[in-house]
């Protein structure tokens, strides 16, 4: 059997995008997912239309937290390197339905470390989050929070469990050998994105005519990153490898972001000006589990990958939007992008 790139949330807005490009740059690609409820199922079955155009890509229906499903995958499939993109996603949910959280982020994740570590995988990339970082804010090189900063004062129980996933993942590196890469990504955003988040939540309602709920009465702001530049991260450590390997493994960690933070007032401003449409605001406090702020300091991705942001938040809202537009008034279907 040849080797394979196993992705897993592979129907997942990041996920679909990353195994998309690894596929157009002539990877074979097995992609996992469980297909849950949480947002459109709709929306997660056009993202694996996409992928299975592509000869190279193979799709099982798997929920990660099940133990011996997950052990199975690994036993009867020959991966070279792990793109762990699968979780619960969203600080506010984890509020209503904390279980899934750690079914999903921690026992999950767990399992995909032991297939990992014990079928040979030569690299493991996974899915941190800003989050992390909480209320602490850092002048690392370009004023945002850098990786050095302590993080052991999550906000959210989303933020604990992906805290948690980089000190397990830190631990079997110690361990094992097992090298791994964690990205803490800030506020990933563009065509395909996930519905609950606050650009595709805000652009529905404007176009519907009904009222945005701006928590902190709009006063936050966020690094908001460009789903093509995240995935250009992804590929980069991919093909590239992680630094300053040791002889007892390797556990990184970066952000993955801008480092040019947007005030949330004028990302409303570029939805309007985009739909030609004004929206109703609805002002609300601070919700639990929320931060002001988000502000990535991306010099060591930029040192060690050569990373930088191309895609302006200008550019980037217009995508987005043009890809909602289209997508919402015809059945979507697509391949690799031009």
């Amino acid at each position: 059997m040849n080797p394979s790139i196993l992705v897993t949330g592979v129907a997942g807005f990041i996920g679909s995008h990353v195994a998309e490009s690894l596929l157009c740059l002539g990877y074979d690609v097995v992609g996992i997912d469980s297909l849950n409820s949480y947002y459109d199922v709709q929306l997660k079955l056009h993202r694996l239309e996409n992928l299975q155009l592509h000869g190279k890509f193979a799709f099982e229906k798997l929920d990660l937290a099940h133990q011996a499903d997950t052990r199975t995958l690994f036993e009867h499939r020959r991966f070279t390197q792990v793109i762990h993109m699968a979780a619960q996603a969203g600080v506010r949910y984890s509020l209503e339905n904390p279980h899934a959280y750690v079914d999903s982020n921690v026992v999950g994740f767990m399992n995909v470390l032991e297939g990992s570590r014990t079928h040979g995988v030569e690299q493991l990339i996974y899915a941190s989050s800003s989050s992390v970082y909480g209320r602490t804010t850092s002048t690392g090189t370009t004023g945002g929070s850098a990786e050095d900063l302590r993080t052991d004062s999550p906000l959210s129980l989303y933020a604990a469990t992906k805290k948690a996933n980089e000190l397990i993942a830190y631990s079997y590196g110690h361990m094992f050998g097992l090298r791994s890469v964690g990205l803490r990504f800030f506020s990933v955003y563009g065509p395909w994105g996930r519905p609950d988040m606050a650009l595709y939540k805000f652009t529905k309602a404007i176009l519907e005519e009904t009222p945005i709920d701006v928590y902190n009465f709009g006063n936050m702001k966020r690094d908001f990153s460009y789903i093509d530049d995240v995935v250009a991260a992804v590929v980069a450590i991919f093909e590239s490898g992680p630094k300053d390997s040791d002889s007892i493994g390797v556990s990184k960690i970066y952000n993955v972001g801008t480092g040019a933070p947007v005030e949330l007032p004028y990302l409303i401003q570029l939805i309007e000006k985009y739909l030609g449409k004004s929206a109703k605001l609805n002002y609300l406090p601070m919700q639990r589990g929320d931060v002001t702020e988000t502000h990535a300091d991306v010099s060591a991705l930029s040192r060690d990958y050569s990373y930088s942001s191309t895609v302006a938040i200008e550019e980037g809202i217009r995508r987005f939007i043009d890809w909602y537009k289209w997508y919402h008034s015809q059945d979507p279907n697509q391949s690799c992008h031009s």
